[in-house]
Parts: C-alpha cells; sequence; structure tokens
C-alpha cells in the first residue's frame, strides 16, 4: 500500500489479501458503487446522442495529445496576458519545491486544498509538512481521510470505504462536535463549521484542476459543495497544479466535456458547481495566481503509441464503479491514489514500468470490458491492460514457469512432437491415476492439483483414433460412391467382393 503518491509499497496481490479481509469496506463499497452506477446508468439514458458524444470528447482528447506542446505554449502566454504566473514542473519534487517556495515567501503556516488528486500524485502534504505548513483539506471527502489519517480509496469520494456512523465517531474525536448523529445534514454541517474559519483566516490555497483552456487562460473546477468555490476566491494567493493533459484548446471545447463528466461521475445532468478564473482581477478574488503544470511521466506516455490513450482521462471515476474488481479489493490495494482500471493502467505508465509493486496493477482486472464500456471518452483499458502485461512480461527475466511455457510452445507447434508428448505423457502417468483420476502432481506441478483432480490422459487420442477408423463413404453429385479424394467406388456386395 501507500501512504500517499503512485508508488505503492506491496503488489496489489498482497495488498488484496489484506483489503479483501475487510467486511465492512466491502459492504460500504457494495453499496456505493451499486447505486453510483444504477444513477449513471438513467443520467446516461436520458441523451439520446450519449455515444456520439463519447466519441467527440475522445476525438478532442485525442487531438490535444496530438499537439499538446502548442497548446500548452498558449496556455502559458493566454495565462500571463491575464496576470497570472506558470511554472513548469518536471517530476514530484519539483512541483513540491515550487509551491512550498510561493506559500513560504507569504509566511504562510496553512494552507487550504481543494481537488487534491494531482496534489496527493505528488504527495504535496508531506512536503509542505516538511517546510512547517500544514495542509488543510477542504473537500468535505479529503477532510475525512485526512481527519482519520487514512488514505483516498476513490478518486471521486475518496472515503467511500467510510459509512456514516464511522464518520459521525470521527467528528466526534477530531472536531469536538458532541450530539452529533450520523444525519448526513449534521454531518456537513459540523465540517462546515470548522472549514468556514479556515476559508476566513488562511491567506495561501491550492488547487487542482478539471480542465483549462489554451486561448484564454481560463481554469475550471467542477464540484458539489461549494466548497471549492470558498478556497478558489477568498484567499489572497491561488495556487493550481494540474497535470499537462487537461489542456482544452477553445471554450466551445468545454462544452462537450461538462456534459460527459457530470453523467459519468455523479450521476448528474450537470455539477452543482463549475467555477472559472482567469488570471487575476483587481479587487476580485485573489491578489496572486501561479498555475503549476505538471509532467511526471505523461510526456513519456504521451510517446508510447498504446499508452497515450490512457491521458485522455477526465478522473470522472466510471470505470472504477462498474469494475468487479475495484468493488470487492476497494482502493487501497491498488496502492496509489488513483485506484481501480484507470489507476491500473496509469500508475505503472507515470513510473515507467520500473516500480515492481506498480507493475502487478495491470493483472488487477477480469478483462470484462465494463470499464471500456462506461469511459466517457472510449478509452480502450483493457487493450492497455494487455499491451503492459506483454512489456512487463517481456523485461522479466525469464523464470521456470516461462521456460516450461516455451517449450509446451516448442511441442505444440508441430503435430508430430505434441503427439510424442502425449505417448510419453500416457506412459508416464500411470503410477499416478488413482480411481480413474490424477489427484496430485509431483514437484512444481504440485499447485495444479491442489484444489482439483485431473483426468488421466485417454488411451487413444483423436488423432490416433481418425486415423484407425474405417474410410467414411462419400458420394459423388450422381449419387454413386466415392472415395475421400472423389474416386468412384467400384458397386460391390456385401461380403465386400466387386461385383
Amino acid at each position: 500500500m501507500s501512504a500517499g503518491g503512485i508508488v505503492p509499497r506491496q503488489s496489489f496481490q498482497e495488498a488484496a489479501r489484506v483489503t479483501l479481509a475487510n467486511a465492512q469496506m466491502r459492504r460500504n463499497l457494495g453499496h456505493a458503487t451499486t447505486t453510483i452506477r444504477e444513477k449513471r446508468l438513467r443520467a446516461v439514458s436520458e441523451l439520446p446522442n450519449w455515444e456520439e458524444l463519447r466519441d467527440e470528447g475522445a476525438a478532442l482528447k485525442d487531438h490535444v495529445l496530438a499537439n499538446l506542446g502548442d497548446y500548452l505554449l498558449d496556455l502559458e502566454a493566454s495565462v500571463k496576458r491575464r496576470g497570472g504566473q506558470v511554472h513548469w514542473a518536471r517530476d514530484a519534487a519539483e512541483a513540491r519545491g515550487i509551491i512550498a517556495d510561493i506559500a513560504a515567501s507569504h509566511g504562510a503556516r496553512e494552507v487550504i486544498k481543494v481537488k487534491s488528486i494531482t496534489t496527493d500524485e505528488i504527495e504535496l502534504n508531506a512536503g509542505l509538512a516538511e517546510r512547517g505548513i500544514h495542509a488543510i483539506e477542504t473537500d468535505l471527502a479529503e477532510l475525512i481521510v485526512q481527519l482519520a489519517e487514512d488514505r483516498p480509496s476513490h478518486i471521486l469520494v475518496p472515503a467511500i470505504h467510510r459509512n456514516r456512523a464511522e464518520i459521525r465517531e470521527l467528528f466526534r474525536r477530531k472536531l469536538g462536535a458532541e450530539g452529533l448523529t450520523d444525519e448526513p445534514k449534521q454531518l456537513a454541517e459540523a465540517a462546515r463549521l470548522y472549514l468556514r474559519e479556515k476559508f476566513l483566516t488562511t491567506k495561501v490555497a491550492v488547487s487542482g484542476a478539471n480542465f483549462a483552456v489554451a486561448e484564454s487562460g481560463t481554469v475550471c473546477i467542477v464540484e458539489s459543495e461549494g466548497n471549492g468555490r470558498m478556497c478558489l476566491t477568498m484567499p489572497e494567493v491561488l495556487i493550481s497544479v494540474m497535470g499537462l493533459e487537461k489542456v482544452l484548446p477553445t471554450w466551445q471545447d468545454m462544452a462537450v466535456f461538462l456534459r460527459l463528466l457530470p453523467r459519468s461521475s455523479t450521476a448528474e445532468r450537470m455539477n452543482p458547481y463549475t467555477s472559472f478564473w482567469s488570471g487575476v482581477t483587481p479587487g476580485d478574488g485573489p491578489r496572486e495566481f501561479h498555475l503549476v503544470l505538471l509532467d511526471n511521466g505523461r510526456t513519456d506516455v504521451l510517446a508510447d503509441e498504446v499508452g497515450r490513450q490512457t491521458l485522455r482521462c477526465i478522473r470522472c471515476s466510471a470505470c472504477l464503479n462498474v469494475c468487479p474488481v475495484y468493488e470487492r479489493a476497494g482502493g487501497h490495494a491498488y496502492g496509489s491514489v488513483y485506484p481501480g482500471p484507470i489507476g491500473a493502467i496509469l500508475t505503472p505508465q507515470l513510473l515507467h514500468l520500473e516500480d515492481k509493486n506498480a507493475n502487478t496493477l495491470p493483472w488487477a482486472s477480469s478483462l470484462c470490458g465494463a470499464c471500456y464500456d462506461a469511459c466517457p471518452v472510449k478509452i480502450n483499458i483493457p487493450e492497455v491492460l494487455l499491451y503492459l502485461r506483454g512489456k512487463i512480461t517481456e523485461e522479466k527475466p525469464l523464470s521456470a514457469e516461462a521456460i516450461a511455457f516455451k517449450t509446451a510452445a516448442w511441442v505444440m507447434s508441430e503435430p508430430h512432437r505434441f503427439e510424442g508428448a502425449i505417448k510419453l505423457a500416457r506412459m508416464g502417468q500411470g503410477p499416478l491415476v488413482r480411481n480413474g483420476a490424477i489427484h496430485a502432481l509431483p514437484g512444481m506441478l504440485g499447485g495444479w492439483t491442489e484444489s482439483r483432480d485431473l483426468p488421466p490422459i485417454a488411451a487413444q487420442s483423436f488423432r490416433e483414433w481418425w486415423r484407425k477408423r474405417p474410410a467414411p463413404e462419400m458420394r459423388g453429385t450422381d449419387g454413386d460412391a466415392q472415395t475421400s479424394e472423389g474416386e468412384p467406388i467400384a458397386p460391390q456386395r456385401e461380403d465386400g467382393v466387386p461385383l
């Protein structure tokens, strides 16, 4: 697992064994994903042109990725023209340094945050803490995760693994909210009272970004609570962090994604709060605006012909909510801030397939294809999963299992080798067959019979039976009997003697 960031501390298989044992978490997750899934289907079915909209979103994203350098330069120029400052960060450490320097230059001891997944990717909270700056999450779910000293388990609903009773106890302990019930209204009010003071007293805010428009330098955040708007408008200094792939060419393009995103994520026709800001405006909002453009492995993903479609992702989480593996294993098993099917392909690529634990993620899938059907920008996640599995396997040293499968492939590539191997196996299986079945195989093959019996190899193979069978009688178009080569067969008596 991970304490944040994108580097897992365990393989998916090891982490999943732990999370699968948490029955309460699986109940919470199953209830939440089932509810979101059903609501999303209803919301999507309202649009008769949903498939055309998905095609348009995918095409727009592909166009941006093909011209990414140009649009990023346009965005930089537009932000500067509006009075903002742009910073380029090659990796997580550089991004953390830039943000911490800006906050420290204003004497900040606390910063408030909203839309935190990209900042979670770069482990910003820990980086700020090293400089003596405390980060306060303002998104309700992120706040719950922070107060519980927990980790997010879902892209859109980071505290999806916790139920209301658990949250009530957490607020009682951490916020001193005595007499609290588990009614959503009361829980939200307790968080609001705590956060309102922070909004009014904190000078520096850090935000993520859903989209940014190159032609105008406008940055966009969509949210459901309104805390984001408070965070974006009240502090004196605003620092926004966004991955390079989130740029869009024009305002017109924004319209496509503002229809795709809410229906795919929260199953709403539109988001309750959609905030836009462009640079700074005297007398209105923050007096200083910084945009940090984060690479952190994205340009390497972009260079990969198959893997680059991963960068179309708009972080809606639709793929998580339909994934049978995610629903049972939970987000923590992925060990990255990007869980579920999209995390299984994004995390190892951002780490350049160099992390042994992240490289187990492409196997965290049943390959059922539900994620591909749900993705609003048509990322072919199963295709990328199989592609990454192939690349990771090629880079592994040759194991005994790999040698065995290569040998099997060589044997099965020629019929005479395969038949010879079957005959040898038939002769060698004698001591292993008991009561018509093989109950235990020796040595490394023993795993095959740990939970099942194997049938013995038949006394006669299909090919042997085929060769020994009587030649079938065939008839030509005139009804006369023929050999299998089409030669006519002379009429015969019943005892086989030609007439």
